[in-house]
């Protein structure tokens, strides 16, 4: 029923996958200029395979499923992972649900992908989220695990007022209105979501800024990817490339300075927040931080959207806008026995856990708080 190929230079920007991704279960993190872009910059950059498996109809050759996966090697353990490369938040096989489930059932297309993947010694899939497809079904002898950490995101209401009444605590609006007024009174104050080039490069220039001391030293001394030129290019050229649809760079201003920005990804009314920076040295008073994500909220509300997704992490600043947390998985397969041991080590070992997340994965850094 289906033809199986590794295409390890597949077009993410051709019309076909556009067709898919539209009417696939996935999210913005496998968007066309999300993967094109991740495979064309970072993934060249990391020494990383491309594995990119496709499913089509053996009747009309209509593009079925796309699997956006990657080989690497960490020590002596070749792993297959999703293509994530610390960017992005949700792995999800691009593909609807009911055509997913009739793959999944087919013998021969299980054999054939396990079969595009080798070699390797684990498959080892993170970030699926609660709703997902069953992944576990799809790959020969895979089981799911649940992560040590939850998504969270914020249910929007269709008006504003309604939204903040219901969602954030009375005296938390509060608070956020006296530091709104006290941010107001210290110069001439704008919100956007910007579509001027010139403009966000400005804000990506004061993002890394700010960020800077604050992952420092974060992660054993990984530190901020916005910091990497790589990484900083990778999402520059993103906010650019999908600024009338796809991305959003929102920036607050006071006197013409930017001295706050968040970055979005927006895909079916839903809007995930990926990346923050506040000037927290010239405005830590004000908490520009937490007042950024509310107007970020409020124009989310405005375009009609139903979601804001602070993604994946467990940072208690979420719950103050009435964020609902919602579990993560993890599915893994083992192809050989030092696959088995390594994928024992992360998942039933907790005293070796850091080490083994060390050598199999690097972890996405995220905010603490808003500031």
């Amino acid at each position: 029923m289906f033809e199986i190929l590794l295409e390890q230079t597949f077009n993410f920007l051709s019309q076909e996958y556009a067709d898919l991704f539209c009417r696939s279960n996935a999210t913005a993190f496998q968007h066309p200029l999300w993967l094109h872009n991740l495979y064309g910059k970072l993934v060249k950059k990391a020494a990383a395979e491309p594995l990119i498996v496709t499913v089509r109809s053996e009747v009309d050759h209509r593009l079925a499923m796309v699997l956006p996966l990657i080989r690497q090697r960490h020590g002596l353990v070749r792993t297959v992972e999703f293509a994530d490369l610390g960017v992005s938040d949700y792995a999800e096989p691009v593909c609807d649900r009911e055509t997913f489930l009739r793959i999944a059932q087919d013998k021969q297309a299980q054999r054939q992908i396990r079969e595009c993947l080798a070699p390797f010694d684990l498959i080892r899939i993170k970030k699926l989220r609660e709703n997902r497809l069953p992944l576990e079904e799809l790959l020969i002898g895979a089981k799911a695990v649940p992560m040590d950490m939850s998504a969270h995101a914020v249910k929007l209401q269709p008006s504003f007022t309604e939204w903040r009444s219901t969602s954030m605590s009375r005296s938390y609006q509060k608070e956020l209105d006296k530091k709104k007024r006290q941010l107001v009174r210290k110069g001439a104050y704008r919100f956007e979501c910007s579509q001027d080039p010139d403009a966000i490069r400005a804000a990506f220039n004061s993002m890394r800024e700010y960020r800077a001391p604050r992952f420092q030293n974060r992660d054993k001394g990984e530190g901020d990817l916005l910091q990497k030129p790589v990484f900083y290019d990778f999402y520059l050229e993103l906010a650019l490339a999908g600024r009338n649809d796809f991305t959003r760079t929102y920036i607050m201003w006071l006197d013409d300075r930017p001295i706050a920005i968040a970055l979005g990804l927006a895909h079916a009314k839903q809007l995930l927040v990926v990346l923050g920076g506040f000037d927290l040295v010239g405005f830590k008073n004000q908490s520009v931080g937490a007042l950024m994500f509310e107007e970020v909220a409020g124009d989310c509300i405005a375009r009609s959207d139903v979601v804001m997704d602070f993604t994946i992490g467990d940072e208690p600043y979420k719950q103050l806008y009435g964020a609902e947390a919602s579990a993560m998985w993890t599915v893994s397969s083992a192809g050989s026995s030092i696959g088995s041991i390594s994928g024992f080590m992360v998942d039933r070992m907790p005293w070796i856990k850091d080490m083994a997340k060390r050598l199999l994965h690097k972890p996405r850094q995220t905010e603490a708080q808003p500031g």
